[in-house]
């Protein structure tokens, strides 16, 4: 089986292991997160690495990422090499490989530094007893701003892909994980608030996001809320919809 991998700089000695990336994928137990793709923290040369397998894709797709886009694997290394190159926190990228049969593309895998964090934003999303709640909310609509201004769109937005590590009382870090579906180019301001929906926000959180981002985007704090709400029901509305197709082919 032919393979392509790309490694980064100060990371050369990973070589091997990822060459060999199939069997200590295959040896290891220390599964995180198992659904469509799966993730596993594998320690290598002292070194804890979250693996990400991606699943094998179908035989359209195969065609696909043989001769026209990059795997997601791919995508997930560059993305996170450009994040670093804008100085937004992305668990550090260690390499990728892809793996062929002849010439036809069938599996490719993405290895990390592992990041250490407390939660994901998931928690002081819904947990409203949650100490220190609105400062973390207040510093991760910065942290969204921010990302919006230097020209990231994260498709893949949702509460799971966003880790908080609390520095101290009223300090905290964010970092952005599941990163192939990733867009660079100019966020405007329904875009921006768009991103937001993807968090499945009720409506006290809707209006601590929307009051935040009103004041870094210098607008007034109804127009934030009134596209974040909009945004917000565009989603939900597609969701039921798809549910329903979806119990009407069963």
């Amino acid at each position: 089986m032919n393979t392509k991998y790309e490694i980064s700089k100060h990371n050369e000695g990973f070589e091997d292991f990822l060459l060999d990336i199939k069997n200590h994928f295959k040896n290891n137990s220390h599964t995180i997160h198992k659904a469509r793709n799966e993730l596993k923290i594998i320690e290598y040369a002292n070194i804890q690495t979250i693996v990400k397998a991606f699943k094998i894709p179908n035989s359209l797709n195969q065609i696909v990422y043989t001769f026209f886009r990059s795997s997601k694997a791919k995508k997930s290394f560059l993305n996170a090499k450009k994040l670093q190159t804008l100085k937004i926190n992305t668990p550090l990228p260690i390499g990728y490989i892809e793996f062929y049969d002849g010439f036809l593309f069938k599996k490719s895998f993405f290895v990390s530094k592992k990041y250490d964090y407390d939660y994901t934003i998931r928690e002081p999303l819904r947990n409203k007893n949650l100490k220190n709640r609105e400062i973390i909310l207040e510093q991760f609509v910065s942290f969204t701003y921010n990302l919006h201004q230097k020209g990231v769109y994260h498709k893949d937005y949702s509460a799971g892909n966003i880790l908080v590590l609390k520095k101290d009382d009223d300090d905290f870090e964010f970092c952005l994980v599941d990163i192939n579906r990733m867009e660079f180019k100019k966020v405007n301001l329904a875009l921006a608030l768009g991103n937001f929906a993807n968090l499945w926000l009720d409506d006290e959180a809707s209006k601590l996001i929307a009051k935040y981002y009103a004041k870094l985007a210098d607008i007034k704090e109804d127009i934030a809320l009134g596209i974040l709400k909009k945004a917000n029901k565009k989603l939900q509305d597609f969701v039921l919809l798809k549910r329903k197709i979806k119990a009407k082919i069963k």
